[in-house]
């Protein structure tokens, strides 16, 4: 038996979870007070406390340490990888701590597992990171070429799902073609062929969504950044955590806009109609890359347990392929059954190599 702890850090809390075998013993979401992270500049300087909080919870739980035969934590902000796992080494921990591609609360998991398992012997792991970046050189092309399109974003739930739509239809997943959309606090939409994701539309240019901006007239976007009070903070924020639904409605909660649209609210249909046809949008837009010989649309995260989204989006990508829909993101179990597959020699973990220079 193969006892796992999953390591997931988030912006105001650390999920954790202890798994047997595919059993989950136990989960916890260790909350954060934003007076609990005000003393911290950057993420990095998070470490030491979100450990003792996870060595604490641990201990709670009558879970030794000790008692453990891996340990896998979400991928932080690395240079471009591939899909899959990576052993946690120092050089990774090297990149998150200095040369990450940017601030994220996923980048202290690895240095926490790296220390407990440095501690105990315990092999760990981080499992498709946010940067798998496998997209095909020619969906990477854009009309500037200092710049690139990058594969970033949630790559462990969209590969889950993918997996997940194998084997129920009996297939490797290398013999799949799926158009996967993650919708969330953040949506994207991507292409599975071949075995890997060969075009990535980020939450950066694809749809808005409960919280972000998504894809945005650029010259307007220019214009912004020039005018009295803008600087590079306040315009990540903006389009990151105050873009979407809160900006239009006030809300990133879609059961409360679904409310709204019951009571009569034309204006919350509207945008919440918009909202849909945007990932209806891109999620056409990867179909020309495969001639749109696609075996299925899937629908995944958060939002894809919305029947009203769910079911204006499969209205109008049908005719491309089935829609199926898989509500959530169990990210704890995705983790484990990575770390699983690793552990079993079912997959081999790949090495990680610090750049100091990165660049996408």
């Amino acid at each position: 038996m193969e006892r796992l702890l999953i390591i997931n850090p988030g912006s105001t809390s650390t999920k954790i979870a202890v798994f047997e075998d595919e059993n989950s013993v136990f989960a916890q979401s260790i909350v954060h007070t934003p007076q609990e992270l005000a003393p911290f500049d950057h993420v990095a300087e998070q470490y030491e406390f979100r450990k003792e909080l996870v060595v604490q919870a641990l201990e709670s739980h009558g879970i030794p340490l000790s008692s453990l035969t891996g340990i896998v934590s979400r991928g932080g902000l690395l240079t471009p990888i591939q899909a899959g796992a990576y052993e946690v080494n120092d050089d990774m921990v090297w990149q998150l701590k200095n040369r990450p591609q940017n601030e994220h609360a996923s980048n202290v998991g690895a240095m926490i597992a790296r220390t407990l398992s440095l501690e105990y012997g315990i092999p760990a792991y981080i499992y498709d990171g946010i940067t798998v970046d496998e997209m095909d050189p020619i969906n990477k092309i854009t009309g500037l070429p200092i710049l690139r399109r990058k594969g970033m974003g949630h790559n462990l739930n969209t590969r889950a799902a993918a997996m997940r739509y194998a084997r129920e239809q009996g297939k490797a997943y290398g013999d799949i073609t799926v158009i996967v959309a993650h919708m969330g606090g953040g949506i994207s939409v991507n292409l599975h062929h071949g075995g890997r994701i060969v075009d990535f539309i980020n939450d950066e240019e694809g749809p808005f969504s409960p919280e972000r901006a998504g894809g945005l007239p650029m010259f307007d976007i220019i214009k912004m950044c020039y005018e009295e009070g803008s600087d590079y903070n306040s315009m990540m924020k903006l389009v990151k955590r105050k873009g979407g639904l809160v900006a239009h409605l006030g809300t990133t909660d879609g059961r409360e806009v679904e409310r709204r649209i019951a009571e009569g609210d034309e204006h919350a249909k509207l945008i919440y109609d918009a909202m849909a046809l945007n990932i209806a949008k891109n999620i056409a837009k990867c179909a020309p890359y495969v001639c749109g010989r696609v075996d299925a649309i899937l629908l995944t995260g958060g939002i894809a347990y919305s029947q009203y989204i769910t079911d204006y989006i499969r209205r109008r990508v049908e005719f491309i392929a089935p829609v199926v829909i898989y509500p959530g993101e169990d990210e704890m179990l995705s983790l484990a059954l990575g770390g699983l597959r690793v552990l079993r020699g079912e997959e081999k973990a790949h090495i990680f190599v610090k750049n100091e220079n990165p660049g996408y």
